[in-house]
Order: C-alpha cells, then structure tokens, then sequence
C-alpha cells in the first residue's frame, strides 16, 4: 500500500477514530486503526467493539492495501506535522512496518495484520431516514448533561431517543435522567422516522456524534435497530451498539400540576447562582431559593467557609416559597436555555421543579429539590 494525502485531510479522518480507542485495553488490535486504500479514496476504521467509526479521504493511491497501525500514534505524529504538508503513507507487510513521510520528517511504525481487526458486522436496521445535523445537534446537547454516571442503573448511561406523542402530533423525543434531574427535547418527527424503534444511545457515543454534527447544513443519514444505531455523512459512518436495557416510564416522574411559577432572565439567575455557591466547599452544595413577590433571593450557607447571597429581580406572584436546590444542576439546567427567560413550576419545596425555555414546551428538564 502507497498513498499520498494531504495533512489537513489525515489530520480529521484519524482524530475521529483515535477518539473512539480506548486508551487501555488488553486487545492490542484494538488500539490500532485500519487503513484501507483503494480508487481515489482511503478508509480509517477505529472501534473499542461497541463503537466504530470510519472516515473516508480522498487521496492519491499509487498502490493499493490496507493495514492497521496504532492510532493515537499516528494521530499525535498527523497533528505534529507542519500545516499544508503532504503526508505519505507507505506499507512493507513483510517487515511489518508504516512507513509516514512528510518533507523531512520520516517516521516507521509496528503494524498489526488487518486480518485481525474486528468489523461490526451490518444488522437490518428497522428505520432509515435523514435528519438535519441542527435538529439533532439540539436533541442530544440539551438532553446529555442528564445521563446518569451510576454504571449499576447501566440503562441511565444514555439517552433515550424515541418517536412520542405530543400536543402537536408525534415527535421525535431524546431523554435522560440520573434520577435527580430529568431532561426531555422534543423535535419535529423527520421522514420516515415513525417507525424508529426506541433506543438507548450509550454517553460514549452520543460525545462521538457530536463531532459529526458541526456543520449545520449537514444531513444525517440515521438508521436504527432494536441492537444498533448507525450516524453517516458521505465521509464518516458512526455505527454503534445502543445499551441493551428497559428505560424507565419517565412521564411518570414530570409534574403536572405545578402551580407556582417564576420567570427569570436566564443568564442573570446562572451567574447569581455560579457566584453565591462559590463559597461552598463541595459544588454540591445546596443553594436556597427564597420567593417573594416579584424577588428572589439565592442564598448559601457553608458552615467552613462562610455564606453568600445575591437578590435577582424576577416575575413571581404566588405565595411565598423556600426550596434548595444542588448548585451543580441548577447551572446545568441554566445552561440549556437559548432564550431569554427561563420559566420555573414549583409546587412544594419537597416535590420535583419543572423548567423550561420561555413558552417553549418542546424542552422541558425535571430537577429535584434538596433540603436546606
């Protein structure tokens, strides 16, 4: 195998398959990326056997191959080589050896035979359709700061992406939730996506298809079985294993009947609540909510290093309410909110607080309340 490419080009394709290997493993075939070239295209493949990439390049083949080389290695040398360099890619199979040469810079790396990478093998996948990268940049981005970390409940260590019914019609609904707090977004149901299968996206993957996701006038082609999803532009195919798990009946944990409501500009009430809990050792420290009319106090009190408190000017007109809160997901939960008001529903200062984004039902977060 021979084979000329540019720098920039190299530098992409293998910066998302080293991503995907894991770091330690005990397969040393699995730290290495396969290269295939062939025609006037080379392909990367990466995969830790749940998830596998493959990023397709164009580049100048003079001859044909493939072999698998270590891809954090090759990926350090790619982003250490000048801008604008061509970088070629020769292989000896017989000494088990890559040859990278850019300009002056030669460099000889340990193969593995490509025999013994692992392919995932293709499945029937029971819905295909396209969505735009925008819609589900916003679908997964609001909705993962959620996934629970907690490896024991392993059905929480993703997001649960599904077609839902809404006030509307159906939609096309991502959530997640650790427990304590709950996020659900909904987007409008893309072509052919009604028979969508309900699936759990694994965290690992949902961080990888964030890469694919930049470009906003970008079509996704996804495709979903009841074991795997698959992600693809014309140059990368994310294909992953979803966690094989129930998820919980989440409706059941939104409240419905929560009366009391406070409006508040969003940004504002994040930084109020960033700057008042940095007195509090632990982020987790509660921070406590005090309601009054049209006024809201933020305040902390940590025994060791002291107290803070800051007054926002908000709407509320309901009775009087005091309710803590983990400063952590307070500000997560801020965070999501791309408009301007932030729109809180209490009901008691021991029952779940619902939030969402002005009028805007469409992304909707859960967070409990803490005792203060």
């Amino acid at each position: 195998m021979k084979l000329s490419i540019e720098r920039s080009v190299l530098l992409k394709a293998v910066s998302q398959a080293q991503s995907v290997v894991e770091r330690r493993n005990t397969i040393p075939i699995l730290a290495n990326v396969l290269i295939e070239a062939e025609g006037e295209h080379v392909q990367f493949r990466a995969t830790d056997l749940d998830i596998e990439v493959l990023d397709k390049a164009l580049a100048h083949v003079e001859r044909a191959g493939a072999t698998t080389v270590s891809a954090v290695t090759l990926h350090d040398i790619v982003r250490k080589l000048p801008d604008g360099a061509l970088v070629t890619l020769t292989d000896d199979a017989a000494k088990g050896r890559l040859t990278v040469e850019a300009g002056r810079s030669v460099f000889s790396l340990a193969t593995l035979p490509k025999e013994d990478f692992p392919i995932m093998a293709t499945s029937e996948y029971a819905a295909n359709f396209s969505a735009p990268a925008p819609l589900l940049r916003r679908l997964f981005d609001k909705s993962k700061f959620a996934i629970s970390t907690e490896e024991t409940r392993y059905y929480l260590n993703g997001v649960y992406l599904h077609v839902a019914d809404a006030d509307g019609g159906q939609v096309i609904r991502c959530v997640a939730t650790d427990g304590h707090r709950l996020a659900r977004v909904d987007a409008d149901l893309p072509e052919g996506a009604a028979d969508l299968p309900g699936v759990i996206v694994p965290r690992k993957t949902v961080g990888e298809l964030r890469k694919l996701l930049d470009e906003d006038d970008m079509q996704i082609a996804v495709s979903v079985s009841e074991t795997k999803i698959r992600f693809a532009t014309p140059e990368i195919t994310l294909t992953s294993k979803v966690i094989d798990g129930t998820f919980p009946d989440y409706a059941r944990v939104i409240p419905q009947g929560n009366t009391r409501k406070l409006e508040v500009d969003a940004s504002e009430f994040a930084k109020a609540v960033d700057r008042v809990s940095t007195v509090s050792s632990e982020r987790s420290r509660a921070v406590k909510l005090s309601l009054d009319e049209d006024r809201l106090i933020l305040s902390v009190n940590s025994p060791d290093s002291g107290t803070a408190e800051e007054e926002l000017a908000v709407a509320y007109g309901d009775e009087k309410l005091e309710i803590g809160f983990n400063a952590k997901y307070l500000l997560e939960i801020a965070s999501q909110v791309d408009r301007e008001n932030a729109v809180f529903l209490f009901n008691s200062s021991g029952d779940p607080t619902l939030m969402r984004e002005g009028n805007d039902a469409s992304a909707i977060y859960v967070v409990m309340p803490m005792r203060v």
